[in-house]
Order: structure tokens, then C-alpha cells, then sequence
């Protein structure tokens, strides 16, 4: 922040001849005049003010030596992940399953570029504010929606709001207030973007992607209700090969991607396809905290589910592909 700049002028211990003293005073940055009975001295500091910004409630003043202002934004995006919220607990049926923290699994470094940290504490917390994992949430320009202004990752609760490292602060962003596209990128579901800029300021904005009866998610059929509960939406989960495209056979699925990461772990000395991988792994499509290619608790079928309920798949096609609603250059 810029403040005004206010010199304290001390010239108490200035004697003149006629024994008169100069008492101190605070000179503002535009300059003052001063009088110690015959004496008048004026006084300016250097730079005048240079200009004013306001952002409607705020006004803030730059002048002497003075860097640049940003005034902090803040936001609260509700989103669901498919995965987590398939085959959900009973009685807790509009909840994410939290199995990966259940189970210790989830890291405290992010999965994402920027590699920020959690305390193991975060973890500790149960019921609808319990993590569920991370998540990444960027900021993109209002006119031009593929240009990323500001990004970081974030944790997601089990009723679905993303909030900062400390597991309950709304997210903040140091840039200025303005109209921006949010949008959630999650590792093995198709992100999403609000087809809308929404207007952020210091007052958190909630960004509700959930309700299925008001959609604002970019694109067509950017996210699904396959499996979720009554006015539900969610972010499609199976996307486990890092392309853009939810396939189960065809030119670019990510079923064999299950299956090579089963058959390669050290763990399957027998290359059993059955084989139950467990851990935090891109791979484990329902967030269950195993990967498994078939056998009991398979991830393979919920890719083939996905691809068989889109309503773009008017012929059942196994090779239909759900291509990621996201602009890019």
C-alpha cells in the first residue's frame, strides 16, 4: 500500500539571537509553513502527490517514494469432483468421500507447479470441512480467456469449497480488483472455467459450479450429473494419461494408462491386471485410494461410464471422446 509521507521537521534546538525557538511540526507531503514568532520558514518535501486510486471504498494517495498499489482480491469457488462423489457414504450423500485423507495419502506439497505447502494439522479436520485434495485455481483475463493473470493451488472441502493452505481462508490473490474467469483444474478430472468474467474485490465472491439448475460452467456439457445426486454437478473424473480428453478406447485413452501403471508397479510380482495399487495416484479415477484395472473395486468401468452417459455420445460409442471444455491458445 502507498501512504502519504509526513517529515517531522526538528528545529527545537535552533536558537536565534533574539532567543526565539521553532517548536516541531508535521509537514504534510504537499508542503506547510511554519513561524517561530519573527522567523517564517516554508517547507515542501520533494514530490508532490502524483495521483489518487480508488477502488470505491478505498482511496489511496501516491507521492514520495512510493511503489505501486494492488488491491488484494478474494474468492470462494464451489466446485465437486465426480470422482470423490461417486458411490458417497451413506447418509452423507451430497458430501465427497474423503478416503484419500482417510488413509493418510494425501501429500502435503501440491501436485502443481507452484509446490505449495500444507501443515500436517489441516488434515486433522473432519466432517463437511474435512480436504478431500488439492486443487488449482486460476484467474484469467475477462476479454482475452485463455491469458492466466494469477493462479495457485488450493485445497477442496468435502462439501465442495476450495479454500487456502490453512484449510478454511477463502483464496486471495494479490491483483487488482476487476472482472476475471475462474477456473478449477483438478489432476485426473477435465477442468472447468465460468463461461462468465465474475467481479472480484476484497469481498469474497462465492463461484458456485455445482448447482445443476445453474450452470455457469463454460462450454458444452463442460461437467456431468452421471452419478451424482438430484441437482448436482461435477467435474468429469478419468482423465488419468495429463491430455485434455476423457476416452476409453480410441486414438487417445486413458484406460491403457491404468493398466500399464498396475502391470509396472514393483509391488505385482506376477503382472496380475487384477493387481490393487494403493496410495495417492493419478490413476486411482474414484479417489478411493486404490488403482486397480479389474477385479473388485476396478477403475477402468467409471472411464467407460462416463463415455457411454455424455449426451454427446448419441451411438453408445466406446471411443467417444469428452474433450475438456477449457479455451487454450
Amino acid at each position: 500500500m502507498k501512504y502519504k509521507i509526513f517529515v517531522i521537521i526538528a528545529l527545537s534546538c535552533l536558537h536565534l539571537s533574539t532567543g526565539q525557538s521553532i517548536e516541531r511540526q508535521v509537514v504534510a507531503s504537499g508542503g506547510n509553513t511554519i513561524s517561530g514568532g519573527t522567523i517564517t520558514l516554508d517547507f515542501t518535501v520533494g514530490e508532490l502527490v502524483v495521483t489518487t486510486i480508488s477502488d470505491g471504498t478505498t482511496t489511496l494517495t501516491q507521492g514520495f517514494q512510493q511503489g505501486g498499489i494492488k488491491l488484494g482480491i478474494q474468492v470462494n469457488p464451489i466446485v465437486f469432483l465426480q470422482g470423490a462423489l461417486l458411490n458417497p457414504n451413506v447418509g452423507e450423500e451430497n458430501l465427497m468421500r474423503d478416503d484419500l485423507r482417510e488413509s493418510d495419502f494425501i501429500p502435503l506439497t501440491s501436485p502443481y507447479s507452484d509446490g505449495l505447502t500444507m501443515q500436517n494439522t489441516v488434515l486433522s479436520e473432519t466432517g463437511n470441512n474435512a480436504i478431500v485434495d488439492w486443487v488449482f485455481v486460476e484467474l484469467r483475463d475477462a476479454v482475452l480467456n485463455t491469458t492466466i493473470v494469477a493462479s495457485q493451488s488450493a485445497l477442496l472441502q468435502r462439501d465442495g469449497d476450495v479454500v487456502d493452505v490453512d484449510g478454511m481462508s477463502d483464496i486471495k490473490f494479490n491483483i487488482p480488483f476487476g472482472n476475471y474467469h475462474v477456473v478449477i483444474k483438478h489432476r485426473n478430472h477435465l477442468s472447468i472455467m465460468t463461461a462468465a468474467s465474475i467481479s472480484l474485490s476484497s469481498t469474497t465472491e462465492i463461484v458456485d459450479f455445482t448447482n445443476s439448475n445453474n450452470q455457469i460452467t463454460f462450454g458444452s456439457n463442460g461437467q456431468t450429473v452421471f452419478g451424482m445426486p438430484n441437482n448436482i454437478v461435477a467435474m468429469w473424473t478419468g482423465n488419468v494419461n495429463a491430455d485434455t480428453i476423457v476416452q476409453y478406447s480410441g486414438t487417445t485413452p486413458d484406460t491403457p494408462s491404468i493398466l500399464s501403471e498396475v502391470l509396472n508397479d514393483p509391488g505385482n510380482f506376477l503382472n496380475f491386471p487384477t493387481y490393487a495399487l494403493t496410495g495417492y495416484n493419478v490413476h486411482d479415477v474414484n479417489m478411493d485410494g486404490i488403482t486397480q484395472y479389474t477385479g473388485t473395486s476396478p477403475d477402468t468401468p467409471f472411464i467407460l461410464q462416463n463415455v457411454l452417459s455424455h449426451p454427446g455420445n448419441f451411438l453408445n460409442f466406446s471411443t467417444f471422446a469428452i474433450n475438456e471444455q477449457l479455451p487454450e491458445n
